[in-house]
């Protein structure tokens, strides 16, 4: 069977045999756990959150940089009362991270997405990849059949403080591995590895939103999706909003589905952001309208711009949303 355990800690130990060139740290913690440190007292890089995402995904994708164009829409055909055509803003390019999946199921919803929340004295941080395949204790996990086994665990971790001994006892136990097997990695949201690794997440975004419409991720086949490469923020609270709107307003994803068409034609429309109550303002300008309570914001916002999906059974292609220009040109003001 496919263990992304284990697929994803030769990930992590080709950042520790690279540390210095990624700009992380490596640390050995008294009880025998592992931490890098990709972002909290060091730099990063680019390259350490091309690995830190692909270890989020256990190993079953992979991640690569690009250039991303987005036209600006053609001026209307009609001027406007009292006035002339022209004056349309040209179009934006961002740098964006793209991403390849494989057993999307398993890559995004059993490993990469972010839902175990590490609570341990003063220590928090969002835990996300394989190890949540050994504890499986979030709710998610009623809707997938998939389990890991395996006697190594890798949690990554988004965060500002460093786990300790305590962290690392509390992750190794409800994994059920000796904490000497576990390694952790983390990388706050306003750092290098933290806008990579939340841009990686594209494809992931997507699929969640299809859990909550009730479609069954376990008939995605493949994913691949591009989004902007947000700017590392002054601090962890405006990088949330920044990172949020790269994926809300840029995010473009592509699913390849084995599924009827009946089923895809009931939900497509309301997959995209666009759909969403609160689409349309700065995440971080939503996230103080609603008095900094992130579960008052409307779950269905959290999806790509743009999604396609391709039903392998029948050949028909489905497309709704799209970039919005307006809101990614915030994003470098």
């Amino acid at each position: 069977m496919i263990s992304v355990n284990e697929r994803a800690i030769v990930i992590l130990r080709q950042m520790m045999a690279q540390a210095e060139v990624l700009g992380v740290a490596v640390q050995r913690l008294s009880n025998g756990a592992t931490v890098i440190d990709a972002g909290v007292k060091v730099p990063g890089s680019f390259a350490a959150g091309k690995l830190f995402a692909e270890a989020c995904l256990g190993g079953l994708g992979e991640v690569g940089f690009t250039r991303l164009s987005f036209p600006s829409p053609p001026p209307p055909s009609v001027p406007p009362p009292g006035g002339k055509l022209g004056g349309i803003e040209g179009g934006l390019w961002m740098p964006g991270v793209s991403v390849r999946v494989e057993h999307p199921a398993i890559a995004c919803m059993a490993a990469q997405y972010a839902g175990w929340a590490v609570k341990r004295g003063k220590f928090f941080a969002m835990g996300s990849g394989p190890a949540r395949a050994l504890y499986a204790g979030e709710e998610l996990f009623e809707r997938l059949s998939y389990r890991d086994q395996s006697e190594v665990a890798v949690l990554l971790l988004e965060g500002r403080k460093l786990p300790d001994e305590e962290v690392a006892e509390y992750v190794a136990g409800k994994c059920g591995v000796d904490v000497a097997n576990l390694m952790l990695a983390i990388a706050p949201t306003a750092s290098l590895v933290g806008s990579v690794q939340v841009a990686a997440r594209v494809v992931e975004t997507g699929l969640h939103k299809l859990t909550e419409l009730g479609f069954d991720v376990e008939q995605v086949v493949a994913g691949f999706g591009t989004c902007p490469l947000a700017p590392v923020a002054a601090d962890d609270l405006k990088a949330i909003g920044l990172t949020n709107d790269a994926v809300l307003y840029g995010g473009q994803a592509c699913y390849a589905v084995q599924a009827a068409d009946e089923a895809l034609e009931a939900i497509i429309v309301q997959i995209p952001s666009s759909a969403s109550r609160d689409y349309g303002r700065p995440f971080y300008e939503l996230f103080q309208a609603y008095g900094g309570d992130f579960y008052k914001i409307d779950p269905l916002l959290f999806s790509p711009a743009e999604v396609i999906i391709n039903n392998l059974t029948s050949g028909k292609t489905y497309r709704a949303g799209k970039p919005n220009l307006e809101l990614l040109r915030r994003l470098l003001e």
